[in-house]
């Protein structure tokens, strides 16, 4: 009899399972450039995302050590100075699809994502981003841009390279996820 109630409770939990949609392949871009100075831009294209298909709650973690740069002394310099990616080494962002209703996701729909962004130890709120959807078959891909600012996050930027990096930094992400 005990057996039965496992086997009733198992096949129970997986019925009502909410359906997972992840990736570990995403990819984070920023851009900080100022015109007539060296671009200061990375893409980090190993960022773990998952979305809950039934609400619309959405998670990705960034491994801050993970950008890459044209310049190798500016790698160094974004992950010593600026990320301080030993001491912050994740950025998060946990959040909710507004609005989401998976079935009426087709090819380029427009929708918004609001959350919190966690990076270099101070968390950031951020409502109705705009992120373009397609569903097809297995995969739903979820991509979009905004800006974020060095202060919100306490990145101090030395005067001696001030006019050479933005404050306002443009960030872009796609994420392509697969059932789970």
């Amino acid at each position: 009899m005990k057996y039965l109630l496992y086997c009733i409770a198992f096949i129970s939990l997986n019925a009502f399972a909410q359906e997972k949609y992840l990736t570990k392949t995403g990819t984070v871009s920023f851009e900080a450039s100022v015109p007539s100075f060296e671009e200061v831009k990375a893409t980090n294209q190993s960022v773990t995302a998952i979305l809950n298909s039934e609400n619309g709650e959405f998670a990705a973690l960034v491994l801050v050590n993970g950008f890459r740069f044209k310049n190798a002394l500016m790698e160094e310099h974004f992950n010593e100075n600026y990320a301080e990616s030993d001491t912050y080494p994740k950025a998060t962002f946990k959040g909710v699809i507004d609005d989401f209703n998976f079935s009426d996701i087709k090819q380029n729909t427009a929708l918004t994502i609001s959350g919190e962004l966690n990076f270099h130890g101070k968390t950031k709120i951020l409502k109705s981003i705009p992120v373009k959807t397609v569903k097809t078959n297995e995969t739903i891909e979820i991509s979009g841009t905004f800006k974020a600012y060095a202060s919100d996050f306490d990145i101090k930027i030395p005067k001696i390279v001030s006019n050479k990096i933005a404050e306002t930094i443009d960030v872009s992400f796609d994420f392509k996820l697969s059932k789970k």
